[in-house]
C-alpha cells in the first residue's frame, strides 16, 4: 500500500485537544477526592502503563483505571456477556480484530466515535482498511484503531548455530522465504538438536498462515467457508504435516508452559506479528537478552495477524471523557510510545511515517531497528483478511483445540471433521 502523509498540524491539533480535555461533561464516577474516573479493560500488552500516567499529569481531575486480563479469550468472554447484562464494562473497552465483527453486530450499544470525539479525530488518520473494520454501513465509527500486527519471523540465534543453521538475520532469509522452506528447515533443526522443538504451537503456525490469505473462515455475506474453502485444509495438512515429524513443542499459546518455554529455550522459532516482541521479552526475561532475533522476512510473503480498537460502550457513565482518552492513546505520539514499550505497531499513517519510529532499537532482540523492519512489512499487507461474527471463537475454541488434540495424538482426520462440526456449531 501507498502510506500517505497528513499535516502534523493536524495531528498535534488532535493530540493537544485531547490532552488538555479534562472536564467533566457528564456525571461519570468520581473518586473520593473528586476526581473522574476513567476505567480501561486491556488485554496482553498494549503498553499503556507509563501513557496512563503520563495523561493523568496532563489531567489532573482524572484517575485511570486499568483492568488487563492475560489473554484475549477470557477478556472478550468478559466483555460480551457484560454487554447482554448491560452493565459491568469498563469505560473503554479494547477488542481484538478477531472479535469486531461479532462486536460491529452489536454496533448500537457502542458510541459512535465520529460523534463523541475530538472533532478533528477523523478516520483518515488510519490505515484505510483498519478504520473501515470498525465504520458500520451508515458511517458510525465504533472504535478508534490502536495496532496493527505485520508479521516478521522470530527465532533464537544461539540454538540455530547449534543446528548448523544461518543465524545472523540476512543470512536466515531464505530459510524463511515460503512455508515450504520453513518446515524443510525444521526438518534439518530437529535432526540436529534433539529435545529442542522448531516452534511452539501447531495452532499459532496454523494462525499465521491463515491470516495470509483473502478469505478466512468467512466470506464477505458471513457463510461459513471451513470445507468450501481449500486454503484453510491446505493449511492444516501442511502444519500436522510438521507436526507428525516432531516440529512442534505442543504448547498451548499463552498457558504457563508456554510462557515458561520461552526462558528454557523449549523451541526455536515463533511466528511474530509486532506485538510478539513484548511479549518473548516479558516471557524470555533478561536473561535471554540478544538470544532472540527477529528476521524481516515471512513465509510466502507478508500478512497480519491481530490489532485491536479501542470502543466506548453506552453503558458507561464517562463517554465524553473516555472518547477523549481514546483519542489520546491511539494518537501518533502515544502509537509510536507503546510500540517502544511492548512492539505494538503503529495503525496511524504519521506515526508508521515517523522518523522516530523508523529509527526506533530494540535492544532486545540485539538492536534490531525494529520500527523500520515491521514498517516494511505493513507494506506487504494490502487488506486485512476479512473476519466474520464468530471468527475469534472459531480461532481460540475450534481449530486451536484441534490442532493441539493432533499434538496429543488424536487422528488428524478425526480432528479436522471435530473442528468442521464445532465451527458449524459456532457460526450458528
Amino acid at each position: 500500500m501507498r502510506l500517505r502523509r497528513w499535516s502534523n498540524v493536524v495531528v498535534l491539533a488532535a493530540v493537544s485537544a485531547a490532552v488538555a480535555s479534562c472536564g467533566t461533561a457528564g456525571t461519570g464516577s468520581e473518586t473520593a477526592d473528586g476526581k473522574t474516573e476513567l476505567t480501561i479493560a486491556t488485554f496482553n500488552e498494549f503498553g499503556y502503563e507509563e501513557l496512563f500516567k503520563e495523561y493523568e499529569a496532563a489531567n489532573p481531575d482524572v484517575k485511570i483505571s486499568q483492568r488487563k486480563t492475560a489473554q484475549g479469550g477470557p477478556h472478550h468472554e468478559n466483555l460480551f456477556a457484560k454487554l447482554e447484562q448491560g452493565s459491568g464494562l469498563a469505560d473503554i473497552e479494547a477488542v481484538e480484530e478477531g472479535y469486531l465483527s461479532r462486536l460491529m453486530a452489536k454496533a448500537d450499544k457502542f458510541s459512535d466515535l465520529g460523534d463523541i470525539g475530538p472533532d478533528d479525530v477523523t478516520p483518515d488518520r488510519w490505515l484505510k482498511w483498519k478504520a473501515d473494520a470498525a465504520t458500520t454501513k451508515d458511517g458510525k465509527l465504533i472504535g478508534y484503531g490502536t495496532d496493527i500486527g505485520p508479521l516478521a519471523m522470530c527465532y533464537r540465534q544461539d540454538l540455530f548455530e547449534r543446528a548448523g543453521l544461518p543465524s545472523s538475520p540476512d543470512a536466515v532469509r531464505p530459510l524463511f522465504a515460503s512455508w515450504e522452506s520453513y518446515f524443510a528447515a525444521g526438518d534439518q533443526f530437529v535432526k540436529k538438536v534433539p529435545g529442542v522443538a522448531w516452534f511452539d504451537s501447531a495452532s499459532q503456525i496454523f494462525n499465521a498462515m491463515h491470516n495470509q490469505h483473502d478469505v478466512g473462515y468467512f466470506n464477505t455475506s458471513d457463510e461459513l467457508v471451513v470445507e468450501s474453502n481449500p486454503a484453510i485444509r491446505g493449511d492444516w495438512d501442511r502444519v500436522v504435516a510438521a507436526v507428525e515429524k516432531g516440529q512442534s513443542a505442543k504448547l498451548a499459546a499463552f498457558s504457563d508452559e508456554w510462557n515458561n518455554a520461552f526462558k528454557a529455550g523449549t523451541f526455536a522459532t515463533r511466528t511474530c506479528p509486532s506485538w510478539m516482541l513484548g511479549v518473548i521479552e516479558t516471557q524470555a526475561g533478561p536473561e535471554n537478552a540478544g538470544k532472540w532475533a527477529v528476521a524481516d522476512s515471512f513465509p510466502d510473503g507478508g500478512g497480519n495477524w491481530g490489532g485491536s480498537y479501542l470502543t466506548v460502550p453506552k453503558q458507561g457513565k464517562n463517554a465524553t471523557e473516555a472518547a477523549k482518552l481514546a483519542a489520546w492513546l491511539t494518537a501518533p505520539e502515544q502509537q509510536i510510545k507503546a510500540f517502544q514499550a511492548k512492539g505494538t505497531f503503529p495503525s496511524q499513517f504519521d506515526a508508521i511515517e515517523d522518523r522516530t519510529l523508523l529509527e526506533s532499537v530494540n535492544a532486545y532482540f540485539g538492536n534490531v531497528k525494529a520500527g523500520a523492519l515491521y514498517a516494511a512489512q505493513v507494506q506487504k499487507v494490502k487488506a486485512a483478511q476479512y473476519k466474520g461474527p464468530a471468527d475469534g471463537q472459531i480461532q481460540d475454541d475450534v481449530f486451536g483445540p484441534a490442532l493441539q488434540s493432533v499434538e496429543q495424538g488424536k487422528k488428524p482426520e478425526e480432528a479436522w471433521q471435530t473442528a468442521v462440526d464445532e465451527a458449524k456449531k459456532v457460526a450458528n
